[in-house]
């Protein structure tokens, strides 16, 4: 056993030395690149919480010391943010213009009054960002609802794509700008599948797993077609590197860190089930883009029909956004990669808790830095 741990904690001073040669030629090589990277550094996870009974109803009264979170399966001590539902709101409204989102533009101006009911009555900034192939600014963040929804009201019908992932990554580079106070949600309005995005499914997850920004998907079915067409943008069954997992791999994009995590991933069980769940995470958003960013960090997901169940969505997040509970804590292990969360109630069997499932560890020991393909 002793060995064992020598062993292990040995491969973790190595990564770790990677880590930060890794970063330091990082960081010289940016200068020359063309692709925006914006980071912030915080050892804080935030984990917005939504608990309610088997019937539905919202509970509001529960405490910090009535939640059990583990990260990578170790337990971790949380604190709960007061009155969370009071604080500012910053909202990016994400509407698909291209592909099968040109079929439902008419129905967008009847969402305008539920929208108004999603903002609620605090402080607010809303935005409205289109994408089809590329994401679009319609809408900076304003206090003027009215500009907003003209802006809205506005979008013409896109080209074929429906870069959900590239669309996503843009709004939440824009809510980053916004002040520490508020609180930040997408409402994402596409069909299911993302086909067109730059971003690879890895930084995409890396972006999404921001750990304040939740996400509202009102979705409708992507064709068949695009379905069969997404199939093959994961790609996990490559083989490693010829001299065994931890000799460099020249044809990898990924870093040397990166690649000595998923090496580590495969000898120490805790991570092996974090890279599992990481690898679960990029298979969603292949299969359903739209239903995986909302799971991913702990929002709602709601499949529609018409415009009536869409309003009926919007109603529904206009009640559950401001009632959620905000939890926090500090990492005890920054080990790089996907760290799974898992988030459970002591003494509560009768009621179901809904929250985000992962959040992402950069190279640098930073659990947020958001790679970007595209300029806001």
């Amino acid at each position: 056993m002793k060995l064992i741990a020598a062993f292990a904690a040995a491969i973790l001073a190595t990564a770790s030395l990677c880590a930060v040669a890794q970063s330091t030629a990082d960081a010289a090589s940016s200068q020359a690149s063309q692709t925006s990277t914006i980071s912030v550094r915080s050892n804080l996870v935030l984990v917005p919480a939504m608990v309610r009974t088997k019937s539905g109803a919202v509970v509001y009264t529960l405490t910090a010391k009535d939640f059990i979170l583990t990260d990578n399966g170790v337990e971790q001590p949380l604190t709960m943010e007061a009155d969370a539902g009071g604080e500012p709101l910053a909202l990016v409204v994400l509407v698909e213009t291209g592909s099968d989102g040109a079929l439902h533009l008419n129905e967008l101006h009847a969402l305008i009054p539920t929208l108004e009911a999603v903002l609620g009555a605090v402080k607010h900034k809303v935005a409205v960002v289109s994408f089809d192939s590329e994401p679009q600014l319609e809408q900076g963040f304003t206090s003027k609802n009215d500009d907003a929804w003209t802006a809205l009201n506005r979008l013409d019908a896109g080209d074929r794509g429906a870069a959900i992932l590239d669309a996503l990554a843009y709004s939440i580079n824009m809510l980053r700008k916004m002040p520490p106070s508020y609180r930040r949600a997408i409402v994402l309005i596409s069909e299911t599948i993302d086909h067109g995005s730059h971003v690879s499914l890895d930084n995409a997850l890396r972006a999404i797993d921001d750990t304040n920004t939740t996400v509202y998907s009102l979705a409708f079915s992507s064709t068949k077609a695009d379905v069969k067409k997404e199939a093959g943008k994961l790609n996990s069954s490559e083989p490693g590197p010829e001299h065994g997992c931890f000799a460099h791999d020249p044809n990898s994009t990924e870093s040397r860190a990166t690649q000595n995590y998923d090496c580590i991933a495969e000898l120490l069980p805790p991570l092996r089930l974090a890279k599992m769940a990481a690898l679960a995470a990029t298979n969603g958003l292949r299969r359903n883009t739209a239903e995986t960013v909302a799971n991913l960090t702990g929002g709602e997901y709601f499949h529609e029909k018409d415009v009536r169940s869409m309003e009926k969505s919007l109603l529904t997040i206009s009640n559950h956004l401001p009632n959620r509970y905000v939890l926090s804590f500090h990492p005890q292990s920054m080990e790089p990669g996907f760290h799974t969360l898992q988030l459970k109630l002591k003494n509560y069997n009768n009621l179901v808790v809904e929250a985000r499932n992962g959040y992402w560890v950069e190279e640098d020991g930073s659990p947020e830095t958001i790679p970007a393909t595209i300029k806001p």
